[in-house]
């Protein structure tokens, strides 16, 4: 007999496996506490050798572990999502070229071996955004790429001041970092971080790439290449500790995820709803990040991508039954007729509003907790406060839209649970949405944490939550009021609607100064100054010089001296 396997499912066997192994491995070194350091040494150059290092200790392998069980079930639901495309074969070998990109990036400690990985993640992800060929993708990949090769340059950079240490082995040098010598490599590397993971006022491009097909979206856009950022950082957080950087990368966190809080409560596509909730989230990992809690944002880190992943999985069955369109308001009542699919997305979004005992409440309860016990200044503590409430608002207008409001759709559309392949792939992450926060935070926190709060603040996140839904629900039943106190306020609606005018500064304008001001310094210095004093310039000096030397040379000038007796 012989057995006649798809792409597909031979990519979602292979990497299934392979997470379990990791998985199992990770385990094991997280409880024994070893870490395997393998290098390979590839030249040397002076007294800097350049070595490709693999670091395998328990952080590299569960996050490989859930990278591959996240990126078998998309590539497993892509047998459906992608059934029919011409270029089928392409787009599974670039999701695979993109898991062995990401597996490069996490399993090194070493700036030059990481720069492959990462290099890796932003040519592979504008090949992905720009798959389907015409004119928003190809501006949203261009915007995609040119925002992450700000920090590809900034880890250049880095590399460049890291040479003088004779190693660029950074998890071995990080504890011994000051900032007397070494902030400027510590803003670099923030810098870096911050462009992946599409901090202010790089955010622009994490909602113009949601172009890219959906499994693209749920793989890429929510797990892998916007947490590479985080996953740098907390490799770096012993360097960060103490750091005069850190109130920086806080207020710029706190201030990303309320921006994008705010936003997705005006967003009516789904896709970027659910693009703007994991900036929202980034926000959450790099703040808590900042306060010196690498192990809380590692775990947040894990449990998110697995709720996220799911929500996308779920946004592209429902895309693809309402008949290939994402506005929300042409949606509504599908809980009738597809009860799995809106079964497996309620619980993506009560996990991601941190409702109990699902796989965020673990995570993120105690990150709030966390970081309000910390001595943080008000203005990061009300952007948290609001930016918790927030999140809770957008889900549940999101779900009053989707899945419980008015009947919306035209009468043509097949609207249903049938295709096993797209709800089979969702029953892993289902249930990682589900037990995921409660397994990982038995791992990971064995002994539990001891926060010790007044009922007041205690109660402050349960209390917000609970009226940011409420709200969030009513203002959306009551849509005629909504959409009138829109209008009235225009001005401050469209700035919060429009991510503080982000999208237009890093495109419209942002061109505008660069091409004017770019042709000015052409002007000016390509065929100005820097002709004058370099090629041209140069030339016209050496060729007057070789002319008087070769003169002297052929003793063509006679020196006539008078000698007075």
């Amino acid at each position: 007999m012989i057995w006649k396997m798809s792409m597909h499912e031979v990519s979602m066997i292979m990497l299934f496996l392979s997470s379990i192994l990791c998985g199992v491995v990770g385990v094991v070194k997280l409880k024994s506490g070893e870490a395997d350091i393998l290098e390979w040494e590839l030249m040397s150059l002076n007294s800097s050798v350049i070595v490709f290092t693999l670091l395998i200790d328990w952080i590299s392998l569960l996050f490989l572990s859930f990278v591959f069980m996240i990126s078998s079930s998309v590539l497993y639901y892509s047998g459906s999502y992608m059934f029919g495309d011409k270029t089928f074969n392409r787009f599974m070998y670039l999701v695979l070229s993109f898991v062995f990109s990401m597996s490069m990036m996490v399993l090194s400690p070493n700036l030059v071996s990481i720069l492959l990985g990462w290099d890796g993640l932003g040519l592979v992800s504008y090949a992905l955004v720009i798959y389907y060929q015409n004119e928003k993708s190809a501006n949203a990949g261009m915007l995609t790429v040119l925002s992450n090769r700000v920090g590809d340059v900034a880890i250049l950079l880095g590399i460049g001041l890291m040479s003088s240490l004779g190693s660029w082995n950074f998890f071995i040098y990080s504890f011994y970092l000051n900032d007397n010598s070494w902030l400027v490599l510590k803003v670099l590397m923030v810098l870096a971080a911050m462009t992946k993971s599409a901090q202010i006022p790089f955010s622009a491009w994490l909602p113009a790439a949601m172009a890219a097909p959906t499994p693209v979206s749920a793989l890429v856009h929510s797990s892998t290449l916007v947490t590479a950022g985080v996953y740098l950082m907390i490799r770096f957080s012993a360097a960060l500790e103490g750091s005069s950087i850190q109130s920086f990368l806080l207020i710029i966190s706190c201030l990303t995820m309320f921006m994008a809080g705010l936003g997705a409560n005006f967003e009516y596509d789904l896709k970027k709803i659910i693009a703007l909730s994991t900036l929202s989230q980034l926000g959450v990992m790099l703040s808590i990040l900042a306060l010196g809690y690498m192990n809380l944002s590692y775990f947040h880190l894990l449990s998110h991508a697995l709720f996220k992943a799911l929500l996308f999985m779920c946004a592209g069955v429902v895309i693809h039954s309402v008949g290939d369109y994402q506005d929300i308001r042409h949606m509504g009542k599908l809980i009738d007729y597809m009860p799995l699919t809106v079964s497996f997305m309620t619980v993506a979004n009560l996990a991601l509003c941190g409702f109990p005992f699902l796989a965020g409440f673990y995570s993120k309860d105690m990150i709030l907790e966390v970081a309000f016990m910390s001595n943080i200044n008000f203005i990061a503590f009300i952007l948290y406060v609001m930016a918790t409430g927030l999140t809770v608002m957008y889900t549940f207008r999101l779900i009053y839209y989707t899945l419980s409001g008015e009947f919306n759709l035209s009468s043509a559309s097949s609207i249903n649970d049938e295709d096993s392949l797209m709800t089979n792939s969702m029953i892993v992450l289902g249930l990682g949405g589900i037990l995921g926060g409660a397994v990982l935070s038995w791992v990971l926190f064995p002994e539990p944490y001891m926060i010790c709060m007044d009922g007041l603040m205690k109660s402050v996140t349960l209390l917000v939550s609970m009226l940011g839904g409420f709200v969030g629900y009513m203002l959306n039943m009551m849509n005629v009021n909504y959409k009138l106190m829109m209008l009235d306020n225009y001005k401050i609606s469209c700035m919060a609607g429009s991510m503080w005018f982000l999208p237009l500064l890093s495109t419209l304008k942002n061109s505008e100064v660069m091409l004017s001001s770019g042709s000015y310094i052409h002007k000016m210095s390509d065929k100005g100054w820097y002709e004058y004093f370099g090629g041209q310039g140069l030339n016209y000096f050496f060729s007057k010089m070789f002319k008087i030397l070769n003169n002297l040379q052929l003793n063509s000038v006679k020196v006539f001296m008078k000698v007075f007796v």
